[in-house]
């Protein structure tokens, strides 16, 4: 009997043991990293225990948040110098405390923070970024504090990163923590100045990435890790997932979880190229081509490679459009059968890109981030070739026209597949049309899906148009080989001329924010 009782006090000495333990963590697989909590959604103070809680209620992989020390060296969560119009370093923390935040909590100090992310939370890291001092003598000191802290709480599993603008904070943190992961956000140091201080990896403002886009894959290659701040607009979130960021820094977590989700990264695809047109002038020529002259379809414009027709501004392509009396340079005589060559001048000019011989794919997902030109007669394009056009021609090659929009149809872009034995010169073509909302006031993402199985057109991310591979022969189907990407603006020609040009639309601008190209993973 007496074993009996033995036998039940230590099974239920290890069930209270085991109720007590800590839920082992492990990071949500996602980038999102709440900054200075997850706050805004539910109007809560930044950098309170509330956006703390809503951060860890939300999974994501991290949240943020601010520390400072007091004039009595109490570690303190504040993003500001000044709490109050108290200054906190030269204040005391009860001088503090007696200010509550917005929600009715006190100013938290580190610990308590910290006690709070250790509780129910399994999935979300805690990325503590210490505030440099204004006392030359102060940066090693709060972070040796702040360090001592987290190993008093054994808190070291709950804190994914430590992060500061201050590179001395950040060196000195690994030189006492060698096994500590840190961040320098500054943005001032190169990858490989980073990789050589034993820093585990940057955190910049997304700006400088955008002007050090080598930078991303310096990093990669160094196997650093790459965070940015803050990003807040669609299309700078797009960015970072598109790049492949290890984690993205925001205010607007709830929208960046959406976006992962359906992100074509996050569907075992990575970007394999792209042009962010995070520059100023002539386009990228290492990226894109020009067509020059006279082209096809009967079209009315007459191509360049003036910078006034093709130019980067502000991070946005612009291929603009003029009426206006230009040279041909290929014109022989106005009785030449040719129509490209016995016009003497053109009536307009506008631009046309391509990135033949730079950069050809087969298969993957293509998304173009556009705004449109506006008026009758214009013909903007998305469209790809196969790169055999010169040996096999048109349409045998194969065309995927990924957008086309012509300005008499206002409301409407259409998705369509030219081959030899679909095209619109016999009138197989096969095409969809699809409604779009403002088209010329706002920015739409127009994309493809290319697979061997079929190719799937798509407006904001929404399938409009689905071709199947009938499996029969390349006059079907002759999309298993590469092509290349073309972007233009024409102007009349035999669609979008049907209803006239109207010249008093004149000058008109095709905005591209981005394009680019994924593909399918490769296994390892």
């Amino acid at each position: 009997m007496r074993y009996f009782f033995i036998l039940i006090l230590c099974v239920g000495l290890f069930s209270c043991n085991t109720a007590t333990q800590k839920p082992s963590l492990v990071f949500a697989t996602n980038p999102v990293i709440a900054h200075r909590g997850a706050w805004k959604a539910k109007e809560l103070p930044k950098n309170s225990i509330a956006s703390l809680k809503e951060a860890i209620r939300l999974n994501c992989t991290g949240s943020e948040f601010d520390v400072r020390m007091t004039a009595d060296e109490v570690l303190v969560v504040a993003h500001d110098a000044a709490y109050n119009d108290l200054t906190i370093e030269t204040s005391t923390y009860n001088e503090l405390s007696k200010f509550k935040l917005s929600n009715g909590e006190k100013l938290p100090t580190l610990k308590e923070y910290l006690l709070v992310g250790m509780t129910n939370n399994t999935a979300t890291g805690l990325v503590c970024e210490i505030k440099p001092s204004k006392f030359k003598d102060h940066n090693a000191l709060i972070a040796g504090k702040v360090v001592q802290l987290v190993k008093e709480l054994k808190a070291e599993a709950y804190v994914s990163y430590y992060i500061s603008f201050s590179y001395e904070i950040i060196k000195h943190i690994k030189a006492i923590e060698p096994k500590a992961k840190v961040l320098y956000l500054d943005g001032s140091k190169k990858p490989e100045a980073l990789k050589k201080d034993s820093i585990t990896g940057l955190d910049y403002l997304i700006y400088k990435l955008k002007i050090h886009p080598d930078w991303i894959t310096e990093a990669k290659d160094l196997n650093l890790v790459l965070n940015a701040w803050t990003a807040n607009k669609s299309e700078d979130i797009d960015w970072l997932l598109a790049n492949d960021f290890d984690y993205i820094t925001t205010d607007e977590p709830e929208l960046v979880l959406e976006k992962f989700k359906n992100f074509p990264v996050a569907k075992e695809y990575e970007l394999v190229w792209s042009d962010e047109f995070n520059y100023t002038g002539n386009p990228n020529p290492l990226k894109w081509n020009y067509e020059v002259g006279f082209k096809r379809n009967q079209e009315q414009q007459y191509y360049t490679d003036s910078l006034k027709n093709s130019r980067v501004e502000k991070g946005i392509l612009i291929l603009e459009s003029y009426k206006e009396k230009v040279a041909n340079s290929a014109f022989k005589s106005t009785t030449d059968p040719d129509w490209r060559k016995n016009q003497k001048y053109g009536s307009y000019t506008s631009a046309s890109l391509h990135t033949n011989g730079l950069a050809q794919w087969t298969y993957g997902r293509i998304d173009i981030r556009a705004k449109l030109p506006k008026g009758v007669g214009l013909w903007p394009a998305f469209w790809m070739l196969g790169e055999n056009q010169p040996e096999v021609g048109w349409p045998e090659c194969g065309e995927i026209d990924i957008m086309e929009h012509v300005g008499f149809n206002a409301d409407s872009i259409f998705g369509t597949i030219h081959t030899k034995a679909y095209n619109h010169m016999i009138g197989t073509q096969r095409g969809k049309t699809i409604e779009i909302e403002k088209p010329y006031e706002t920015f739409h993402i127009y994309s493809i899906i290319w697979t061997p199985e079929s190719i799937d057109f798509l407006l904001d991310d929404e399938v409009y148009n689905h071709i199947e591979n009938d499996h029969k022969t390349t006059a079907e189907w002759p999309f298993d080989q590469n092509f290349y990407i073309k972007i233009n603006t024409a102007i009349g020609g035999m669609l979008g001329g049907r209803k006239g040009i109207d010249d008093t639309i004149f000058p008109q601008q095709l905005l591209i924010d981005y394009v680019r190209v994924y593909q399918k993973k490769k296994e390892l």
